[in-house]
């Protein structure tokens, strides 16, 4: 634990990738086998599950320090993280642990299953033997929230500096439903094993936003366009007669998307679909709000699979025949991938155009005027935006600048009221950061209130944040624990990507990453918008498709 204490305090103290990499690829030159398999699944969100919820460490540590509750949640909402404020106010005992990174974390494991008073016990007697770093470590351990500024990819990096294996080999090997607590590091980095590939996915290549105009990418005809799908990218993998769906975030979800299971037999073995897992209900394109009622649920109803059915469009080949085309130039994978779709190709049988699977549209075009007019339909086609990609690109490994960027739409706009504010995180603990927005509605006695709708924590500057959190201190209405509710008066511009109706919400809306675009000092409350003029900007359900599920 010593050792991965210090790495952690390194890297969270220094935002440099060299000194980073450095630091990492030490660490795991020096470390022992089990450690490093179990640092490297930590920094690639792979973490025991939490066997201690934080009402019980708040009281616990609060107990432990010797101070009233009260003063422990004043004191965390100053600092602004859980574990930090743990390691600060917690007294280091005088007899050091010599325990490794492992044990601890099987200790974890087997805590969570026990009763409080054994919880309590561990915690009280870990927590006393630690000192300040080393506390800080374990009680982000033990909460499942350990986040610090490095990437897979730098992990990775630093991996292939101490191994001396390829980079993009070892994103390979590291992908995969693989488990921390029953893996050996010779198995998950150093042994080859042919069947360990079977369920594997690539690492998937991810695209740039384009920062400087679309001109600047030179010779419009270089570049292949399709529309930019929001949904969830995935892998669907089809091997020796098994199917496996992989998300994005490395999480294995076959079972949750059983619909595929009928690619089985219909897609010759070999074949790796890169693409967007979008809903489908009524044979259109639903809204990532619909997608949301399938995510994270454990059982599938027969009324939910009905109700919001799913499919694939695919947009990317990156496996053909069981062997991995990524190095051919995307225009050639295309290509494949379009002679899937082909009848003529007499590669599908006819059971192809029942199968929940599209193909995305890729587009030319002779100008990027043209490309811009394209653009402007997106929102109308159910998309984000564009995406373009240079026609002799190879499928590279994870976010690389030059041949794929993204061009989305421009946000989606309203004006609403502050309503209520939170201490932010981090740096910024000290101060009232996030808000509560809200919009104007008449209630049934014809009388105008504010009914909120959103929340959202980013886009003032750093002064701005100081100059509304100090008007909040001095209009604070109530207090909520961390939460204040403040005069109604200052309007903000919210920016969100997408909007839906939504059951879950009071407002009966849902939108899709607010934030602040600015502060409307030139605006009068009493001038924000009105939950009707948002409403207004959720799309009308276009008539279902008539064209069959593999045009």
């Amino acid at each position: 634990m010593k050792k991965f204490a210090r790495l952690i305090k390194t890297l969270d103290s220094t935002n440099k990738t060299n000194i980073k990499v450095q630091a990492l690829a030490t660490y795991f030159t020096q470390a022992n086998d089990a450690d490093k398999v179990w640092t490297i699944a930590i920094l690639s969100h792979r973490r025991p599950p939490r066997p201690v919820n934080t009402t019980l460490l708040r009281e616990w540590a609060a107990e432990l320090a010797n101070i009233p509750l009260w003063l422990f949640e004043e004191s965390y909402h100053i600092v602004g993280d859980l574990a930090e404020t743990i390691a600060l106010v917690v007294p280091a005992g005088e007899k050091p642990t010599l325990k490794s990174l492992t044990t601890f974390l099987k200790e974890m494991i087997a805590l969570k299953p026990k009763e409080e008073a054994d919880k309590k016990a561990y915690l009280f007697e870990n927590w006393s033997q630690l000192n300040y770093y080393e506390r800080f470590v374990f009680t982000k351990l033990i909460t499942g929230g350990f986040r610090i500024g490095v990437s897979q990819k730098l992990m990775t990096r630093a991996l292939s500096k101490a191994t001396g294996i390829d980079e993009d080999v070892l994103a390979y090997k590291l992908m995969g439903n693989w488990d921390p607590d029953t893996i050996s590091f010779q198995d998950l980095v150093l042994e080859e094993k042919e069947s360990d590939y079977l369920s594997k996915p690539y690492p998937f290549y991810l695209a740039y936003a384009v920062e400087d105009g679309v001109a600047s990418l030179g010779d419009v005809s270089q570049w292949s366009v399709e529309h930019k799908w929001d949904g969830i990218r995935c892998q669907v993998i089809l091997r020796k007669n098994e199917l496996f769906v992989w998300s994005r975030g490395e999480e294995l979800v076959t079972d949750k998307y059983p619909e595929f299971q009928r690619f089985v037999g219909c897609i010759p073995n070999g074949t790796v679909l890169d693409g967007e897992l979008l809903p489908y209900p009524n044979g259109e394109l639903g809204s990532f709000n619909d997608l949301q009622t399938r995510i994270g649920r454990k059982t599938l109803s027969k009324n939910l699979l009905t109700k919001t059915p799913v499919i694939l469009k695919a947009y990317d080949l990156l496996e053909w025949e069981g062997k991995d085309i990524r190095h051919l130039p995307f225009v050639e994978r295309r290509e494949i991938l379009e002679r899937l779709f082909s009848s003529k190709a007499g590669i599908l049988n006819t059971v192809m155009e029942s199968l929940p699977l599209l193909l995305s549209h890729r587009m030319d075009f002779d100008s990027w005027e043209a490309v811009a007019q394209e653009r402007n339909l997106s929102r109308e086609k159910r998309s984000e935006g564009l995406m373009l990609k240079r026609k002799d690109s190879p499928y590279q490994v994870g976010r690389k600048k030059g041949d794929w960027w993204k061009w989305k739409v421009a946000p989606l706009t309203i004006d609403a009221v502050l309503t209520y504010a939170m201490r932010g995180h981090g740096r910024r603990s000290n101060l009232f950061t996030d808000y509560t927005f809200a919009l104007w509605q008449k209630n049934e006695a014809g009388e105008k209130e504010l009914v909120t709708f959103a929340k959202a924590y980013s886009g003032l500057t750093d002064k701005e944040f100081r100059e509304v959190d100090a008007w909040i201190k001095k209009h604070t209405l109530e207090r909520f624990g961390p939460v204040r509710s403040v005069t109604p008066h200052h309007v903000f511009e919210i920016a969100f990507e997408g909007i839906a109706f939504s059951k879950r919400h009071k407002s009966g809306v849902a939108t899709r990453f607010p934030r602040i675009l600015r502060w409307r000092k030139d605006k009068k409350m009493e001038e924000a918008n009105t939950l009707a003029d948002l409403k207004a900007l959720i799309p009308t359900p276009s008539i279902p498709g008539k064209e069959s599920l593999q045009q």
